[in-house]
């Protein structure tokens, strides 16, 4: 798109790493705010010598550059018209030490991530966001992001104790070495020198010094962190805490070291109902007292937009028109520990006019539940919102004991600005409160109704209240117009001064923090035209880009649901040509390259399954003639099936006559000339006969087993193997039942290779055929059926939607289950074990994420079988998707490579998954045999 700067970055970054191909730009565009700017570029540096050169190329062609990790905020700040740097690939590096007392993070590290690597040692990081299963350390820290339980004492501001940074002018230092301290006075005296002099300004005039201090007493992001010239008194420490909260306006976090905090093995969870919001919030102050940990305010509104979620509360439905619910958690080292906290809450509980007995909950199961409640507001208001809306998300901090006065005032205003469908809740405890409203932005009238709202807000934030106008979300372009009305003159001024010695020229992040346009909240903001009913729903929030396979070498859902509303703007406008080019673009970006696996909606708020919009975006592409020479074959599948064993068994002759990699240099050589053509892995082998029938009379149980197609044709690529439908047989054997696999089995499968490539009739065709024989076989479903694939499994239990009538009553009569449930119900209770594994790894397949309860019994058998299992922190969805792998191997590559990293040189005993395509994928991923299972229980009992 940009074909000119992308020439001249050229000089500095090697290709692959510059990203200037319109679908790049355009799905880059948007973070989870409503403001929308395309950059010129995007860039991907995996250096800081990288870094260094990127501000040096800012600077001498006049670009601003900003710095994005995950893209979760919320208020504009990680958007630009000029170089996007993108961080969330190559800055993931996380570094245990002193025991767990101490993190060492890279931008680029998710908080949920650094806090599993924590885990053994029972800490935690102290910001706790609800966007931390998502969100990036980077904006963690560039944010001063607190969260649920952190309060003011535990944010990042408080908890990073050494920062190494890159001023925009390119000088690097760290806070660890001592010589940065000489070096930061020499090389940068000018930024040295007035931060000292700031600093002696505010020192002397008590009441600037008096306001600085009263404010960070709750939480405040507005602005810069002007708290640092009275905590600190070297210059440089004051150069580190200043980039903490600034948004990325002030240079680059290249790495910082945290305090960690306790993660208490202890917690009580309950959920507390009140007859108004305004008793809600007479009940914080007695609920602090007690020592809970959260106390998070939801008003009736919030609870009306969760309520019909899956695994809700019952009694939300039932609540008032004018209920308020309060989330409370305890929290301690020991159960005396909560004993106690507990019974401060019984002791205050007359006062507080709940509207049924308070219930508390130490189920992990139960607490994440209520959390859910708590996590899933905001989206969820987005999700329900008229379509071509926007979603806005405030963030505002009252004083504690004014907060039902304040909450009465919030909500008169929304009804004279007719913001009919807002929300409020947040942390209590804090007194930090977030509201949502939803609107266009299409007309003149609707961008001055919301200008004229949020003046409103903030007059009653600040005059009436003396509150903070953003507690945890950062200032942004959102809240840029107000800092100096939050702050005032002279505050403002040192403000100014900061940026304008740090950055002189304006290019890092401008527009941000400090902002001389008054009318900057209400520029840029983002069309939102109706597309798909997906499409409609997603707010853009990014929750679900870490768990995409393609996420490092094409599209995110984020995206792909970004360049789809793109498509539809460039339609309506009439720019063909951008139309055409965009659209041709998606093709390999948006469809080809993804996995449809739906992982996506598992961390997606309100459920969004990207993979769905893709299969039926594909299936909207097929001709005709596709869609009937797959119907063909669905018909025919025993032709198939046999031309597929052929292929393997003449491949794996190939590789025996000319080489071990014969085949892969064939079918590589093959692919360029025929695009299409399956790549070979030298993992591939032909399976051995499908095995008779187990029956013994002195069994007492049999069940009917179903091979997937993909274990009926690939065997295990080690000599002497014998497979996973002969394991399955001798394990079942072991507990003693019997087993009967249907006859014909050749002729069917689960029609999971239609459904994924979006082929209707063919999956509809061969779902009926397939349980339709099931039907048979069990005997009218008087025995349960077991499949050996994963993924299959789910395919064929939720194939409802495909069958006709007769099948649908069949369907709803057979019960289908995975190998996972068959072994850890089936089998485990009936044999014995011989001898542990030492050490093992597993790689969960996405099905069994999926699939409620399969994670649990997948890891609780393979500790029943070995001494210690090794889930890798970065395992995720291979990519395979059964076939995308052998089409598209940079998908697989992509996907697997951090988990492959994350095990490394470390050896094992064995290596388990459950899903022969994803074995295969990450045994050449790892170097290693992945392998079902079954095989571990076979070998151990």
């Amino acid at each position: 798109m940009d074909q000119k700067i992308g020439d001249l970055l050229g000089a500095i970054l090697p290709a692959e790493r510059i990203k200037t191909d319109l679908i790049d730009l355009v799905s880059s565009a948007s973070d989870a705010g409503f403001y929308y700017l395309r950059p010129r570029a995007v860039v991907l540096p995996v250096s800081e010598a990288e870094v260094i050169d990127l501000l040096a190329f800012s600077k001498k062609h006049n670009v601003p550059v900003v710095f994005r990790t995950a893209g979760t905020s919320l208020s504009g700040q990680s958007i630009t018209d000029g170089i996007l740097v993108d961080l969330s690939q190559h800055w993931n590096k996380v570094i245990i030490e002193n025991n767990g007392e101490l993190v060492r993070v890279k931008p680029g590290a998710i908080g949920a991530n650094v806090n599993t690597f924590l885990k053994p040692y029972q800490r935690k990081i102290g910001p706790d966001p609800a966007s931390i299963n998502a969100a990036m350390m980077g904006g963690i820290i560039s944010n001063n992001a607190s969260g649920m339980c952190c309060g003011v004492s535990k944010n990042s501001y408080h908890t990073v104790k050494h920062l190494t940074f890159i001023l925009p002018d390119g000088k690097r230092y760290n806070t660890e070495y001592p010589a940065d301290y000489e070096r930061f006075k020499t090389e940068s005296a000018s930024v040295y020198h007035k931060l000292k002099e700031l600093r002696e300004v505010i020192l002397n005039d008590q009441i600037i010094y008096n306001k600085i201090r009263q404010k960070y007493q709750t939480k405040n992001t507005v602005g810069y962190s002007v708290n640092a010239f009275i905590d600190f008194k070297e210059p440089m420490d004051i150069m580190a805490r200043l980039l903490i909260g600034a948004e990325g306006t002030l240079g680059f976090i290249a790495e910082a070291v945290l305090q960690t905090v306790p993660d208490y093995p202890e917690k009580l969870t309950g959920m507390l109902y009140f007859s108004d919001i305004y008793m809600a919030c007479q009940a914080i102050r007695p609920l602090i007292n007690t020592g809970a940990a959260a106390v998070e305010l939801m008003d009736r509104a919030s609870l009306k937009s969760i309520e019909d979620m899956a695994g809700m509360p019952a009694v939300i439905k039932t609540l008032p028109e004018n209920a308020a619910a309060l989330l409370v958690e305890f929290q301690g080292n020991t159960q005396d520990e909560l004993q106690q906290q507990m019974d401060a809450f019984l002791a205050i509980t007359p006062e507080l006019s709940l509207l049924q007995p308070a219930e508390f909950t130490a189920i992990p199961a139960e607490q994440a539940a209520f959390w859910k409640v708590r996590k899933g507001m905001f989206p969820a208001v987005g999700a329900v919102r008229a379509s071509g809306t926007s979603v806005i998300l405030e963030d505002v901090a009252f004083p504690v004991d004014s907060l039902g006065d304040a909450i009465t005032d919030l909500q008169d205003m929304f009804r004279k600005h007719s913001y009919d469908r807002a929300i409020i809740f947040g942390h209590a405890k804090d007194g930090n409160i977030h509201f949502v409203v939803t609107q266009a932005f299409d007309t003149p009238a609707e961008v001055e109704r919301y200008q004229v709202f949020l003046q409103d807000v903030v007059d009653l934030v600040i005059k009436k209240y003396n509150g903070a106008l953003k507690a945890e979300h950062g200032t942004g372009r959102n809240m840029a117009p107000f800092v100096e009305t939050e702050w005032g003159g002279e505050i403002y001024l040192i403000m100014k001064a900061v940026k304008e010695i740090v950055d002189p020229h304006n290019l890092v992040n401008p527009g941000v923090i400090i902002n001389a346009d008054k009318q900057a909240h209400i520029k840029n903001l983002k069309e939102l035209p109706q597309v798909e009913e997906e499409v409609d729903r997603c707010i853009e929030c990014g929750f679900c880009e870490h768990k995409c396979p393609s996420r490092d070498i094409t599209l995110t859902p984020r995206k792909r649901i970004v360049v789809r509303r793109e498509l539809r703007k460039l339609k309506d406008k009439g720019y063909a040509p951008q139309y055409k080019e965009l659209l041709h673009q998606y093709q390999y970006e948006g469809l080809d390259t993804c996995a449809v696996d739906g992982l996506c909606a598992t961390a997606c708020p309100v459920d969004i399954n990207t993979g769905d919009l893709v299969k039926r975006l594909r299936r909207e592409n097929h001709s005709v003639t596709a869609n009937n020479l797959a119907l063909f074959t669905a018909r025919r599948f025993r032709l198939v099936y046999s031309m597929v064993c052929c292929a393997l068994k003449a491949g794996v002759l190939i590789n025996r006559l000319f080489g071990e990699s014969a085949m892969v240099k064939l079918t590589k050589g093959l692919r360029k000339i025929i695009p299409a053509f399956p790549l070979w892995s030298n993992q591939l082998k032909a399976a051995k006969p499908i095995p008779g029938n187990l029956y013994n009379t002195t069994y007492s149980r049999s069940v009917v087993y179903f091979p997937a197609c993909i274990s009926r044709a690939m065997g295990e690529p080690t000599v002497g193997q014998k497979g996973v439908m002969q394991t399955f047989m001798d394990v079942s054997a072991k507990a003693r039942i019997n087993v009967i696999i249907p006859q014909d089995i050749q002729k069917n499968c689960c029609g999971q290779i239609y459904s994924s490539k979006g082929f209707k009739d063919a999956h509809a065709f061969m779902a009926n055929s397939t349980i339709g024989k099931l039907w048979e076989v069990t005997a009218g479903g008087k025995l349960p059926v077991i499949l050996d694939v994963t993924s299959c499994t789910q395919t064929l239990t939720h194939c409802r939607g495909m069958l006709s009538k007769e099948n649908k009553a069949k369907f709803d009569r057979l019960t289908i289950i995975d190998s996972i449930t068959y072994i850890h119900d089936f089998v485990m209770p009936q044999i014995r074990v011989l001898n542990k594994k030492s050490n093992i790894v597993l790689h969960p397949v996405c099905s069994l994420q999926k699939m409620p309860g399969l994670e649990t019994q997948f890891t609780k058998i393979a500790r029943h079988f070995a001494e210690n299992v090794d889930v890798p922190v970065f395992a995720g969805c291979c990519g395979m998707a059964g076939d995308r792998g052998f089409l598209h191997p940079e998908l697989t590559h992509s996907a697997t490579w951090p988990e492959a990293k994350e095990i490394g040189d470390r050896e094992f005993d064995g290596y388990y998954s459950s899903s022969k395509t994803c074995e295969i994928a990450l045994s050449d991923a790892v170097g290693k045999n992945y392998r079902s299972i079954l095989m571990l229980v076979d070998e151990c009992s």
